[in-house]
């Protein structure tokens, strides 16, 4: 009896295994709808071990008792099943060392599912979902007791192993139930998670990598951008379907955190449901806030965004593209790449924008320049510097891009501030001045890229034509262009962050500073620089040498919040309950900073739009410039 129950017992594992796979066929026959995205599955496989335990392990301990319950329950689950169906083999199930063994996986998973089901009692966070997630702990429990008991009969009742029946029936319950939960509940990402992380869209962020530029688009093709599910490619798809509504994204989306009529969790599976043909009322979190309502309904050839469809329009226009979100998501899923992707469909295809973003597009194709500004007034707020202008038959060793915010008279104050530490440090530098375009960063952010590609077309020609070393800018968005996204059109040269060149020429000694007694000072990561380039010391060193006293903001480097002024937020006209720049100036007054360094116009902008009493706003070179012993 005792061979017999234990073969029972492997037998059941290897059927809920066959289950397992027959229920990921839907899931493979939808995936494969979507564009051919050819990928070495196997080599992604492989990768698979690492990926999961390094990569997606990192990002699941950043919330307080995530990594031990996932490690309990999916480690416990996982090596209890595959050691009980590893009993086939008879001299194993004679075994009561072997039968111990089984035991304590399974006990161990237990652990893990009480944890589970803590996470959502007695009361459930707003940021997790609710629905199948609230059974999922019995599924687990029915399964991993069952599985215990089975082992634990083996053990102490060697000769009576018939009583295992009955904990081998709870474990069948608890398999259908774990069945159910991947072919058509939260548990789904087990399978289409794996397929993901093997195929994913961006394998260089694995190992601590980063890629962050958006990928150029085929204006040749007879789509631009999606408008239908059918538009993702394969594993995009899958990416969807990977998602296990753990909220991370929606914790730290400052869209959703001032009322904007996003919640990146809810678009995610607003996508996923369309590809699904599901309606929306199947998902349970917290949804987009005040975003009106929809129809709630899709299909792989349906369209995803509109009244009649699963998401509205104004959730798309609320992104600042900061990829907190994607920095937080342990499943590693690209939100914003798929959010490029919705607005170029909506801007190329259908001409569906926001009134002020159409505009700011308008004077960009018209005039280059999104203020509509003309360009032979680029460079007037350095009026008095003296400034060379970089021709085709001149040569320099930096070139200083000045970046559209070079208009405004506040940025024009931290020009000039470069400007003088340049001259101090003895650099020979010089400017485009009317031949500066606009790089095209808020076009492609809007999804016009055929807007982007024809500046950067003019911008990289004007560029190839001047002779210089490398590129410096105080502009994080123009930096990420240049530096990330021309390459893929032609355009290669050395490009720094203002940051990054002054904590060079602090370092050779060419600039010394003073450290000056100012009261606190906080920095303020831009998420261009920060998230997409990976600039987080150079500034904080600048600032340790400028300032006596700084102090970090609790959301700061990888988790900085965003000030507002991405993805053409500020000309979308977006709807919000209060404004994101408040917020992070709220954060930078509970730690008691009186100063808010910062590196970019756009957070200067932003920032310094907050109704007074309010920290100070300073550009770290107007910082470093006050700080230097004269020669």
């Amino acid at each position: 009896m005792a061979g017999r129950t234990g073969l029972l017992a492997s037998g059941l594992v290897w059927g809920m295994a066959g289950a397992l796979a027959v229920s990921a066929v839907p899931m493979v026959r939808r995936w494969r709808k979507g564009k051919a995205s050819p990928k070495d599955m196997i080599r992604g496989l492989a990768a698979v071990p690492q990926r999961y335990l390094v990569d997606v392990h990192h990002a699941v301990e950043r919330r307080k008792g995530a990594a031990p319950m996932h490690a309990l329950v999916a480690g416990g689950t996982l090596a209890g099943s595959a050691a009980l169906a590893a009993g086939v083999i008879p001299a194993l199930r004679e075994s009561r060392l072997y039968w111990g063994g089984v035991g304590v996986f399974f006990v161990t998973a237990i652990g893990g599912t009480y944890l589970v089901w803590k996470r959502r009692n007695p009361k459930k966070p707003s940021y997790l979902s609710g629905g199948k997630f609230l059974w999922l702990p019995n599924a687990l429990l029915a399964w991993n007791l069952g599985g215990a008991l089975v082992a634990l009969v083996h053990v102490a009742m060697p000769g009576k192993t018939g009583v295992a029946l009955v904990p081998l029936a709870l474990m069948a319950a608890g398999g259908a139930g774990l069945v159910v939960q991947v072919a058509r509940g939260p548990m789904r990402h087990a399978f289409s998670g794996v397929t993901w992380l093997a195929a994913h869209s961006r394998p260089e962020r694995f190992g601590g990598g980063r890629s962050t530029d958006l990928r150029p688009l085929d204006l040749a093709a007879p789509t631009l951008g999606a408008l239908v599910p059918g538009d993702f490619a394969w594993n995009i798809l899958a990416s969807f379907d990977a998602c296990i509504e753990c909220g991370r994204c929606e914790q730290h989306c400052p869209a959703f955190a001032a009322g904007q009529r996003l919640n990146p969790k809810a678009l995610i599976q607003g996508l996923a449901l369309s590809a699904r043909g599901e309606n929306a009322s199947v998902y349970t979190g917290s949804p987009a806030p005040h975003a009106p309502p929809t129809a709630g309904k899709g299909s792989m050839t349906s369209a995803i965004i509109g009244a009649d469809a699963m998401i509205h329009p104004d959730t798309l226009w609320a992104c600042t593209t900061c990829r907190s979100c994607v920095e937080q998501c342990p499943m590693m899923i690209e939100h914003v790449d798929a959010i490029v992707d919705l607005r170029r469909g909506q801007t190329l295809m259908l001409g569906e924008v926001r009134p002020g973003a159409a505009d700011a597009l308008r004077r960009l194709r018209d005039t280059g320049e999104s203020g509509g500004r003309p360009l032979s007034a680029h460079a007037d707020g350095l009026a008095g510097e003296n400034v060379p202008v970089l021709t085709e038959n001149d040569e320099t060793d930096v070139l200083l891009w000045l970046g559209d915010g070079a208009y405004e008279l506040r940025y024009a104050r931290t020009l000039r501030a470069l400007v003088k530490l340049l001259r101090l440090a003895g650099v020979k530098f010089a400017i485009l001045g009317e031949a500066e375009l606009d790089c095209g960063d808020l076009a492609r952010r809007l999804g016009d890229e055929a807007t982007f590609q024809g500046l950067a077309t003019e911008v990289i020609g004007t560029l190839n034509s001047r002779r210089f070393q490398r590129i410096v800018t105080a502009d994080p968005h123009a930096l990420n262009v240049l530096k990330n996204e021309y390459p893929a059109l032609g355009g290669k040269w050395e490009v720094v962050h203002h940051t990054t060149f002054l904590d060079e020429l602090v370092s050779a000694g060419r600039l010394k500073l003073d450290v000056r007694d100012l009261p606190s000072v906080a920095y303020h990561d831009p998420c261009y620089l920060g998230r997409y380039n990976g600039v987080f010391d150079a500034p904080r060193r600048l600032l340790a040498a400028a300032c006596k006293t700084t102090v970090e903001m609790e959301r700061h480097g990888k988790q900085s919040m965003c000030c507002g002024g991405g993805g053409g937020n500020p000309v979308s006209d977006v709807d919000a309950e209060q404004r994101i720049p408040d917020i992070r100036m709220g954060q930078a007054a509970e730690v008691g900073a009186a100063i808010v360094a910062v590196g970019c116009p756009g957070c200067t902008a932003m920032l310094e739009g907050v109704p007074e009493p309010r920290p100070e706003v300073k550009d770290i070179a107007e910082l470093v410039l006050e700080a230097v012993v004269p020669a």
